[in-house]
């Protein structure tokens, strides 16, 4: 056999050599490497698991009060925004004329709620009633708004009607 054949075999057995190695030692504790990594992972998760309840539990309560707060504790909002409708029509001279089942769209996942009512009353308590709505009670944004001056022909009087549409997501 000659020194360049020895070589050959020499290299090629080094190779096979190598392989094996890998095949059973190396690629086994690179696998017990990963899963130790996952499982130190998982075990600092779970020590700042009591903390993580603590926090939720803290946003819980402040989303509660905003919800009560801004008067939305009830499950539909369509009967938050009329009874705060009501209730401000009660302690004004206003009337709540119409208020028409809200028209729902579905846009990138996302429901918009339109809703639709009619007021009539003087300038002032409407605007009041609107400001009330957009930034007191949080149900959403009043996207149109159209004033009409109508006559009352039985008594020959004028009056002022309202037209809102109030968006609200969901």
């Amino acid at each position: 056999m000659t020194q360049k054949t020895k070589n050959i075999v020499l290299v090629c057995s080094f190779i096979l050599l190598i392989i094996i190695a890998y095949k059973f030692a190396f690629s086994n504790t690179i696998n017990a490497k990963q899963e130790f990594n996952a499982l130190k992972t998982k075990a600092v998760a779970f020590d700042n698991l009591p903390s993580q309840l603590t926090s939720l539990k803290q946003k819980q309560k402040y989303y509660d009060s905003l919800l009560t707060t801004y008067q939305l504790k009830e499950n539909s909002i369509q009967n938050s925004i009329l009874k705060t409708l009501n209730t401000y029509a009660d302690s004004t001279n206003l009337k709540v004329t119409n208020f028409i089942e809200p028209h729902q769209t579905k846009q990138n996942d996302l429901t918009i709620n339109t809703y639709q009512f009619t007021l009539e009353g003087n300038y002032n308590s409407i605007i009041k009633l609107i400001h009330l709505l957009e930034q007191h009670t949080k149900f959403g944004e009043v996207i149109n708004l159209d004033f009409q001056k109508k006559k009352n022909y039985k008594t020959g009087k004028y009056y002022l009607q309202a037209h809102v549409l109030l968006r609200s997501f969901g």
